[in-house]
């Protein structure tokens, strides 16, 4: 049972994150990483400064370090000094600093795992975190066996009391594919039901991609047009212009499409495609983006509709930039691709012979993620032909990030005695159009973690899903060879436009 109360130090005008979980704490493994500096540690803080976590909220860090509480508090210390998103304050820093507690010890160490009960149980005491606690596992998937196992061991897996809770929360990649989702799947099952299951995907919690829902079913003006009637296509992109170096340990035999299509863009292209929700519980939502991924299939033949590459040496941002069999830790051989893009059919009365093009990249032209939703081109034009000689396609664009907001594009008469049609742009930019600033995703999803509020996160079945999506064409892939080589800078490799040029449609350049 989760207690929820409406906390009086907030400001009742802030709508975005009204709710507050009751008494509880957060166990995070894998606290030295990344991860836990630059996002979750300043998300904890945030949470506090903006009044949304409880007086007695206690955070423990688990790791191999010997370290002591103070030296644990430092180091969140800096942590939130250097990334957190709101404005430094002692008092709120020196009560939330309170609840800091370190257990140090290694995943099969029995004896740290009963210390880590031990400090839970005295938290529980001495703060009222009330038998309330989450555990996140920032580690590599290959631990999550061990560590889930020493939790029902210890006993930490357990809640004791009716109104208690335990929840585990855990980062991708979600497995390496259907048989290793499956069997990651039954080991965190077998010591923590699915509704204590959280899988975070940052991206569910953007604002933008929360709108989306908002745009859709909010606003009578789209949903007539939201079909395969008037769209021609959907392209989905998430583009980042940095490269892999130092990332080889995690990336090389990963590649793009199982670190970002399998999760992100499925994620999206559900968000995208699916029917309106009876209502927006958990429940509701993920009956529909079930519905939605269990009618998406990859559209063959592969070699046309699928296109794979990975970046080579070359010039960005005015610099030069290394390519990936250059980068440290990457052997000469590997054939990792750095570049995904693949086409879907998603076999449903309202999509029925519409493609979504999904594509995602390293050392592309940009970063930015998207969502284009291109429509068809008027059935009749009563121009002369030079007339809309540069008029391109109808299209809206959800900008995910960065400048989140929404594009639309549609043809204007350009000014003067002559009769021309040309593309122009409508934006809308949360920037410009809200005084208030977004929350970062890990604040929200946090919260919505210790609220036990679960509908941004994905079940087992939509990991599932997205695996049985992806794995034909990473089967295909397997066997094709090495992927197609493109500059750093450029938008992919040739066979990517290719792939496009085929049905005469073209990728957008954001």
């Amino acid at each position: 049972m989760t207690r929820t109360w409406i906390n009086p130090l907030r400001d009742e005008r802030d709508k975005r994150l009204p709710r507050i979980a009751g008494p509880c704490g957060l166990v995070i493994f894998g606290v030295t990483g990344d991860l836990s500096r630059k996002k979750l540690m300043p998300a904890i803080y945030d949470l506090a400064n903006r009044g949304l976590l409880p007086p007695g909220f206690s955070l423990v860090g688990f790791a191999r370090r010997d370290w002591a509480d103070q030296d644990f508090g430092q180091v969140v210390y800096e942590a939130v000094k250097q990334h957190a998103r709101t404005p430094f304050r002692e008092a709120v820093w020196d009560r939330l600093a309170e609840g800091f507690r370190f257990v140090s010890g290694t995943f099969d160490d029995d004896a740290a795992f009963d210390h880590l009960a031990e400090t839970v149980a005295e938290l529980d005491k001495l703060r009222g975190t009330s038998g309330n606690h989450a555990f996140y596992l920032s580690i590599p998937p290959g631990a999550f066996p061990v560590v889930t196992k020493q939790l029902a061991r210890s006993g930490l897996a357990k809640a004791t009391g009716p109104d208690e809770w335990r929840r585990v929360v855990i980062e991708k990649p979600f497995g390496h594919d259907l048989a290793s989702a499956r069997q990651l799947n039954k080991i965190v099952n077998d010591v923590f039901p699915e509704d204590a299951v959280f899988r975070i995907d940052h991206y569910l919690g953007k604002e933008t991609v929360q709108n989306l829902l908002a745009l859709r079913f909010a606003n009578q003006l789209f949903e007539p047009i939201w079909n395969a009637n008037y769209v021609d296509h959907v392209q989905i992109t998430m583009a980042e212009d940095i490269g892999l170096g130092g990332r080889a340990g995690y990336y090389d035999g990963i590649g793009a499409a199982r670190d970002v299509i399998q999760n992100h863009l499925l994620q999206l292209l559900a968000l995208t495609a699916m029917e309106e929700p009876v209502s927006f519980q958990p429940r509701a939502l993920r009956t529909e983006k079930i519905k939605v991924l269990e009618a998406t299939k990859p559209v063959g033949p592969f070699a046309e509709t699928s296109a794979r590459g990975q970046y080579t040496g070359g010039w960005q941002g005015g610099q030069k930039v290394l390519g990936l069999l250059e980068e440290e830790g990457f052997a000469k051989t590997s054939t990792t691709e750095t570049f995904a893009a693949i086409t879907l059919e998603v076999n449903t009365r309202r999509w029925a012979g519409v493609p979504f093009y999904l594509r995602t990249g390293k050392r592309l032209g940009r970063r930015v993620t998207e969502i284009a939703v291109v429509f068809k081109r008027a059935p009749h034009l009563p121009f002369d032909d030079t007339a809309t000689e540069e008029l391109g396609q109808n299209a809206l664009v959800v900008r995910v990030q960065p400048d989140e907001g929404v594009t639309m594009r549609f043809g204007s008469k350009v000014p003067g005695n002559s009769m021309e049609v040309r593309d122009v742009s409508m934006d809308f930019s949360y920037g410009h159009a809200f005084t208030e600033s977004s929350p970062e995703a890990y604040e929200r999803l946090l919260l919505d973690v210790l609220l036990g509020e679960p509908s941004l996160f994905p079940v087992n079945q939509e990991v599932e899903l997205s695996w049985e999506i992806l794995e034909p064409v990473l089967k295909y892939w397997k066997s094709a060879g090495k992927p197609e080589s493109y500059p750093a800078g450029t938008w992919g490799p040739e066979s990517a436009d290719a792939m496009m040029s085929r049905t005469g449609r073209h990728w957008r350049r954001p």
